[in-house]
């Protein structure tokens, strides 16, 4: 006999829905727990639990203080990316899968971006490029990493497909550097900064071809390195327990 879903999962999600169709936005509050209590009906044990989920799964933080309470946050994918690295390791399959799985998606988010993305994304991007190169010159290896994804991330987000955006967030918190071990000397770095650059070009031009073969360059030029200088590393299956960057 199938068993239907607990009620605290109910809840969870009764609450997205509601929270969507009240237009609540990042940085609200959601109802006090009193009025949740009478406007779903159920026990104060029930609905803890239901905000525990929303509260694992990044949409929600639990503020203390007495005008505190549950408060909406805009969740990012590193629960996306925790859930593939647990689904790549019951299949035993390596990080190659999902570099592979970048290489086949990000020169075609580039392509559709060059078709779709606005004067706001090209200014945040050229801004990007702008901190990696004053994060190259002062040897600042934490924000280089952190512009690096920032670059991917926009790119995916213009073209106005939130589902290439959350993918790409998620693989590159994964092959990212950090999270795979590969590190980031001078010259690749350097590499990466002219690969962003001339990305950002093609971009600004609205050139679906060139982006779409730029990108391409850059992520299979990533791989060549990271089989040249760890050629074991592909190979490994990236255990669940691993953290993703947030």
């Amino acid at each position: 006999m199938l068993r239907g879903p607990k009620t605290s999962l109910v809840v969870a999600q009764q609450i997205v829905r509601d929270t969507a169709r009240k237009g609540l936005k990042t940085g609200d509050l959601l109802p006090p727990e009193k009025a949740m209590l009478e406007e779903y009906q159920i026990g104060r044990g029930t609905l803890r639990e239901g905000l525990r989920l929303l509260e694992f799964q990044g949409m929600i933080a639990l503020k203390p203080g007495p005008k505190g309470g549950p408060v909406l946050l805009d969740p990012d994918a590193s629960q996306l990316a925790s859930t593939i690295i647990l689904l790549m390791q019951l299949q035993n399959a390596s990080l190659r899968t999902i570099v592979e799985a970048r290489t086949a998606l990000e020169p075609v988010i580039c392509r559709l971006a060059a078709e779709r993305i606005s004067d706001e994304k090209l200014g945040e991007l050229e801004a990007n490029v702008d901190r990696m190169q004053q994060s190259f010159d002062t040897t600042d290896i934490d924000t280089f990493l952190e512009t690096n994804k920032e670059f991917h991330d926009i790119i995916a987000f213009s073209t106005g497909n939130a589902l290439f955006g959350y993918l790409t967030d998620a693989l590159m918190r994964i092959t990212g550097g950090t999270v795979m071990g590969v590190d980031h000397p001078a010259a690749l770095r350097e590499t990466t900064l002219k690969a962003h650059t001339n990305i950002y070009r093609a971009l600004s031009e609205h050139n679906a071809d060139l982006s779409e073969e730029r990108m391409r360059d850059h992520i299979n030029e990533y791989v060549r390195y990271a089989e040249k200088k760890f050629p074991e590393l592909l190979g490994q299956v990236l255990p669940w327990n691993q953290a993703i960057g947030g």
